[in-house]
């Protein structure tokens, strides 16, 4: 695959099906969700949609420095990191509102205590000018200083990875082993943490990235050594589902997922590797042509992350407020909703900006 190759459907779909996830799993009642990487892995869709986001971050930067240079890409996402943070924003007022939903209605929610309303309440001048600033990040909005951290450090990151990749790998690994500690001299006031250590995090977009640079061989996949990373690959996929369903079924301290441990890298390698190959048997293709749906939200990526991330507070919020939470069919349709929800938000910003396309280019 050369290196200015446009981003394929696969990773489209790996890319949507993250965010359905993850729109899932901050349900509690969903139903789905327990059928989610996090069940039977030490991992879950975070690592997928960091993992994949350093992917297309990179494709994006390759393909825009083919067609107008290295100068017109890297002040492609110096816009873009504005962008995100323009949606952390929105994710933030939505957030704030979504508390403010749960109090009006007399819900019994953690909504209120997580999305910070209570903090806001109490100072919101003070709050507004926190959050501008990252020392303030309300529930599921945390995510998006990661990602406006990552993107601008990219005109750095991008032509030292093409002619240094082993200093990049190696300045990611030395960053996020220190990450534990740096964590402490990030901005933030008491009752707010960063959820996604920036200093830990940026080694799983940094190994997208690289993927995507340095990709892996269909011969390799299938040589000695590849066959043999597989059979690694299945068993320690296996032995971690045992664990998870069986043995060790408590939800991981909260400090694993934000400095991103060791454990999680592993087993999402583990889950990586399988599914490389299950995109070189043309498995995943197959899928996503099937679920153009899927592949539509991947592509609208940013937008069905706020959208969902507000969707998954509505779903919870409406079936706390009916007190329907014990009814199987209830919570699946909640589920159906949010799902539903999420398809049609990508395809109306797949429509919007295909209509707004001809009118930029003709100013």
């Amino acid at each position: 695959m050369s290196q200015t190759a446009k981003r394929s459907i696969e990773i489209d779909f790996f890319r949507g099906f993250a965010l359905i996830a993850i729109a899932l799993d901050h349900i509690p009642s969903s139903v789905l969700s327990h059928g989610m990487l996090h069940t039977f892995a030490y991992c879950d869709s975070a690592e997928v949609f960091v993992f994949v986001s350093g992917y297309v971050a990179a494709a994006s930067w390759l393909a825009i420095a083919a067609r107008k240079g290295t100068e017109a890409a890297n002040r492609r996402f110096l816009r873009r990191g504005r962008e995100i943070y323009a949606a952390y924003l929105c994710a933030a007022a939505l957030m704030l509102l979504s508390g403010a939903a749960a109090v009006a209605l007399r819900v019994d929610s953690p909504l209120v205590a997580e999305t910070g309303f209570q903090r806001f309440t109490a100072h919101p001048f003070a709050m507004l000018g926190n959050i501008a600033i990252f020392r303030d990040q309300p529930y599921l909005a945390g995510v998006l200083p990661l990602y406006v951290i990552l993107v601008l450090m990219l005109p750095v990151v991008m032509p030292l990875a093409r002619r240094r990749p082993d200093l990049v790998l190696l300045g990611s690994f030395a960053t996020w082993f220190a990450g534990c500690w740096l964590v402490r001299y990030l901005p933030s006031v008491p009752g707010s943490i960063w959820s996604f250590n920036p200093f830990a995090w940026q080694a799983m977009f940094l190994l997208g990235l690289l993927c995507r640079l340095y990709p892996v061989t269909d011969a390799f996949q299938i040589s000695r050594l590849g066959r043999l990373l597989t059979v690694l690959a299945i068993t320690l996929v296996v032995a971690f589902a045992v664990v998870r369903l069986f043995i060790e079924m408590t939800p991981q301290p909260g400090y694993m997922k934000q400095n991103l441990a060791s454990l999680r890298i592993v087993s999402f390698a583990a889950v990586a590797w399988l599914a490389a190959q299950a995109v070189r048997l043309g498995w995943i293709e197959w899928l996503a042509q099937r679920l153009p749906g899927v592949v539509s939200v991947g592509q609208q990526g940013l937008v069905c992350f706020v959208g969902g991330a507000l969707v998954s507070n509505a779903v919870d919020t409406v079936i706390r407020a009916t007190h329907v939470s014990s009814i199987l069919p209830a919570r699946f349709a909640g589920d159906v909703v949010a799902i539903g929800a999420l398809l049609m938000l990508a395809g109306g910003a797949r429509r919007l900006k295909a209509e707004l396309r001809p009118r930029v280019a003709l100013t």
